[in-house]
């Protein structure tokens, strides 16, 4: 068996010697030839209700299959240790199609542990998608349950807070009920949810599977059964990932492992040197031993990434420090080459209810492939400035 190292460089790769390539050829038809009414017929039903493409079938249309976008479902899949993978064309279009299937087979009722992304915790609140939700804390999972509850959903670490939830103690709480992990701040480098008992592993592939802020995408690794469901969603939806993205979100699988390991080795540098300044009130960062008093840094995670989030003394300091960074770039996203900052309750967590909003005196750091001493000071002279 390979290492996951390896599994990124040549995942989804297969057949291309004997297409005379080396590097994965981009399919950009929209439409495909029909041997014959009967034939293209049969095409299209097998994918329009979520069955595979099959060899030597035609395609038919961009929107049920594409073999761009196939090859990174397939190395998606194999990284997380996954039978199957669907892509979509954001995060949020996967989130939407897990729910949309849920809705489908008659349980409309979701459980989700807050905090998370705001825009999975809006859609869930507004229940635009035929979903009702309960909010829990992780311990209160399992009385939240009803007999018409669908999903359990969970994101860990969780978007700002950077909490981590045991995912293996959830999923038994979950009692057979099916479990999405939002992975998308770990990645498969740091964390691998099905080996711990989730049913569903979702990544807005726009992060760190892209990597260089340049493709948007969505893609949930899960069982054949699941896979089915969702690529049909898809088909009739038409949330497919487009072609080009795909090429970019796959050939940023190759760096993956690469670059989470040394954007983590940095962000540790980053957490300790705001931790120790007087003018940080608080750090959030799953490499600090207080910030993991479950101990699955180093169990259910290799690694405590290169997300965090850090308090000043007030909401104002806060919302004044990200105008101020020189090298830095005040943005939302996460999980690129280069360092981001942002104030989330006012940002992405704005449409969350006010007693899940983040504190306003809190921003999130996404820290990048930059040197270490030159965060850091970026960091120190935008909070010195805005005292």
């Amino acid at each position: 068996m390979l290492s996951l190292d390896s599994l990124a460089v040549h995942a989804g790769r297969s057949g291309l010697t004997e297409q005379g390539v080396h590097a994965v050829p981009i399919d950009l038809s929209t439409t495909a030839p029909l041997p014959s009414v009967h034939h293209g017929g049969q095409a299209y039903e097998q994918m329009a209700t979520g069955g595979v493409h099959l060899e030597g079938q035609s395609t038919v249309y961009q929107r049920l299959w594409n073999p761009t976008v196939a090859r990174f479902e397939q190395g998606v899949a194999v990284l997380e240790g996954a039978p199957e993978a669907v892509a979509f064309a954001t995060g949020m279009a996967a989130l939407s199609a897990v729910l949309l299937a849920t809705v489908a087979a008659g349980k409309k009722h979701v459980v989700a542990v807050r905090p998370l992304y705001g825009g999975s915790d809006h859609v869930l609140a507004s229940g635009v998608l035929g979903t009702e939700v309960t909010f829990a804390t992780p311990d209160g999972v399992r009385a939240a349950l009803r007999p018409d509850t669908g999903l359990v959903v969970v994101e860990t670490p969780a978007n700002p807070s950077l909490e981590l939830v045991d995912i293996a103690r959830l999923a038994a709480d979950a009692d057979g009920v099916p479990l999405l992990v939002d992975n998308t701040f770990a990645s498969p480098v740091l964390q691998q949810p099905l080996s711990h008992g989730a049913t569903l592993v979702l990544h807005s592939a726009t992060k760190f599977l892209g990597g260089h802020g340049d493709a948007m995408g969505g893609v949930v690794a899960t069982s054949p059964e699941w896979a089915t469901r969702l690529r049909q969603v898809r088909a009739v939806t038409g949330g497919i990932l487009t072609p080009w993205p795909a090429y970019l979100l796959h050939r940023g699988l190759a760096t993956l492992p690469v670059r989470v390991r040394a954007q983590q080795a940095t962000a540790h540098k980053v957490a300790a040197a705001l931790a120790g300044h007087g003018l940080v009130k608080a750090v959030h960062y799953p490499g600090l031993p207080e910030c993991d008093p479950l101990g699955l840094v180093g169990t259910q995670m290799s690694g405590p990434g290169s997300l965090m989030a850090f308090e000043l003394s007030s909401a104002e300091h806060a919302e004044r420090i990200p105008a101020e960074v020189r090298m830095i770039t005040h943005a939302v996203s996460l999980g690129g080459i280069d360092t981001l900052i942002q104030h989330p309750a006012g940002l992405t967590h704005r449409p969350v209810a006010a007693e899940a909003k983040p504190h306003a005196r809190l921003l999130r750091l996404s820290v990048g492939l930059e040197d270490a001493a030159d965060i850091v000071a970026d960091l120190v002279q935008a909070i010195e400035r805005t005292r």
